[in-house]
Parts: structure tokens; sequence; C-alpha cells
């Protein structure tokens, strides 16, 4: 019986139009069809005006269009801050004769366009939890207990959405766009939760979304941009119906400087496995402590706060992984417990450290 297998390149990029590593991975016999996704790191500020992502998403789309090669999600996070290195992760599968065993599962889905007035508000939630289902299925994974990191690409405010919407007489959560980011992560986080069964969806009110930290996922991670209107979501888990030597586990930092949760997980995985890619969420702590000392990340007029985690969390990471080509997206809204978030630990169980 036939299976499902699934490959990841982790790809170094010098700017946000450098595909240059993906054209080399076609010319070495990557089929470019095969392609389910790409999550970026662009050196960008990771905010409302930050249009490396656009700029990485049109360089893709343009690549993949001389290959006949349509609707992609292509989840670009921005702010490479302190050493994080800019680059591509980029998830393939294809189906394969070899039988199935437990291994990597990849699922996509894209939801409707969301109407700005349903921007940070349950509506949002439900769509995303909707969205993720259907990238479950397409995952064929069956159990949310296999599911270890959903990504999601979701739409902000920006202030001409917002004068429409007004204007068609309809009222949005937040005139502040950066704040619209912030609930935009903080709604598709709580779709995560709903779709998982992590939380029940009448448990999850308007004004919960960005206050009541006590609500989140442990294994979503949310981007939000002005480069889409819609929800890009890729779920990876473990699937008994895939194949192959990819596999991913997940820990739950509990905050920023929680090496051991990340140990456990790796531990977890098979110790001479290589490091296929690792995928987190930061934030700074709103409590103003991290580790019981105080942090000022909150208290920066200069620079944005989430700049500072993802530089934190980066470093942190890259001396557990000793690497810098991190997937460390800043942001953490219901995304792990406050002050903490979900990391992702994707090993080639074929190649040896």
């Amino acid at each position: 019986m036939a299976s499902m297998r699934a490959s990841v390149y982790r790809v170094p990029a010098a700017g946000p139009d450098d595909v240059s590593g993906v054209e080399a991975l076609f010319a070495a016999g990557l089929n470019p069809t095969n392609i389910v996704a790409v999550l970026g790191k662009t050196e960008g500020n990771g905010c409302v005006n930050d249009f490396t992502r656009g700029y990485a998403t049109r360089s893709f789309e343009t690549l993949f269009a001389r290959h006949g090669v349509k609707n992609v999600p292509l989840v670009m996070s921005g702010g490479t801050e302190g050493a994080l290195s800019p680059h591509w992760t980029i998830f393939a599968r294809e189906s394969s004769h070899a039988p199935a065993s437990r291994a990597l599962a990849v699922g996509v889905a894209r939801t409707p366009d969301l109407p700005a007035q349903h921007l940070g508000r349950r509506e949002q939630v439900q769509q995303v939890a909707e969205g993720v289902r259907i990238a479950m299925k397409d995952a064929g994974i069956d159990d949310p207990a296999d599911v270890h990191f959903v990504q999601i690409k979701c739409p902000l405010l920006t202030l001409a959405r917002i004068q429409a919407t007004q204007e068609a007489g309809q009222t949005v959560a937040t005139r502040d766009t950066l704040k619209s980011m912030g609930l935009s992560r903080g709604a598709s986080a709580l779709g995560v939760a709903v779709a998982l069964g992590e939380i029940a969806t009448d448990a999850i009110a308007d004004e919960d979304i960005g206050t009541r930290f006590d609500l989140f996922s442990s294994c979503a991670s949310a981007s939000a941009g002005v480069e889409l209107l819609d929800h890009e979501i890729v779920v990876l888990g473990m699937s008994n119906a895939w194949s192959g030597p990819m596999a991913i586990d997940h820990a739950v930092m509990q905050d920023a400087i929680d090496t051991a949760s990340v140990r456990d997980a790796r531990e977890r995985l098979p110790a001479e496995a290589k490091l296929a890619a690792v995928l987190a969420k930061a934030e700074p702590d709103p409590s103003g402590m991290v580790g019981g000392c105080r942090h000022t990340m909150l208290d920066d007029s200069d620079i944005s706060a989430t700049r500072h985690a993802r530089a934190f969390v980066g470093g942190v990471l890259a001396g557990l992984f000793g690497r810098t080509d991190l997937y460390v997206s800043g942001g953490a809204e219901h995304q792990g417990p406050s002050g903490g978030g979900p990391v992702a630990i994707i090993v080639d169980k074929g190649k040896l450290t």
C-alpha cells in the first residue's frame, strides 16, 4: 500500500529576493510540484511596514510561476534580529511505494479572505479552526495529539482597510494597526486551540482575545502580515500513514529561558538524527519578568518589544542547537503560556549528526 513521504530543506537567503538556493534544489532533482509550503525568515522589522515579507512572497510566486506551481502557502516571518539568519524552510511531499510507518506528515489549507470587521474576534477564531481541521485532513492526521506545530500566516489591519470597513458601517476591533497584528495572531492561535480540542469554542469571548493569556494553544504559531487577506495554514505532525526518515516533536517553553523543555523534546527524538529545522515562537513576557528578574523589553520606545524577544529567544535556541538559521517568530499571544511559546524540532533519521 502506498504512503506519503515528506522532505524538509533549509536554504540560506542572501536577501528577500534570493531564491537561488531553491532553484539549486530544483536543478538537483527536487520536483517543484511537490512543494506544499515555504516558511521564510526575512530581515525586515517584522512590523506593519515590513515589506520584506511581501518582497519574498513575490519572489517565490515568480519562481513557482515559471514552474507551473500555484497556491503554495508562503509564510514569511519578518525579523532576524540578533544573529538569526535569513533563510527558507521548504516542505515537500510525494507519494511513495514504501510501506507506511510513522513519520512526519504535512497538511495545508487556505481560508477565505477575512472581513476586516472579524479580525481579532470570534469569527476569526472559528474561521481558523475550520481551516486547521481541513489541513489536518490534508495531512492524514486524525488524532489532535499527533499534531506538533500549526503555522499560520494571518492578515492585519491597515488604515485603508479600517477606513473602508467603517465607511461600510462596520466596526473594527482596533484602529491601532500594530495592535491588530497581535489580535490577529491571538485569534488565529485560539482557532488552533479550538480545532485541536484544547479549548471549547464557547469558552472564548471577543474580549478574551489579547487579554486572557491563560487561554492558549500548545502548538500554534501565528505570524501576521500586510501581504494577504486570508489565512495560510500549515499543519505538521506525525502520522502512521506516512513513511520516510523525517520526524517531529515539540516543546512548550514556559518562559524565554526554558531550555529544559526544549532539551526534553530533542531527547525524545533519535539522538543520532540530523537536525532539519527548528520552529519557535517568542514574546516579551507581559509580566515584565523573566526567570525572576526584571526585563526592559516592554519599556523600550525605540525598538518593538517583539524584536527584542526574537533576538533573545533566537540566541537562547541558537546556543542550544548550535545554529542560527532558526525560524523564530515574534508575538506569541495565546501561543503557549504567557511569556513562553511552542518550539517544534524536525529531524532527519536518514542523516546522522
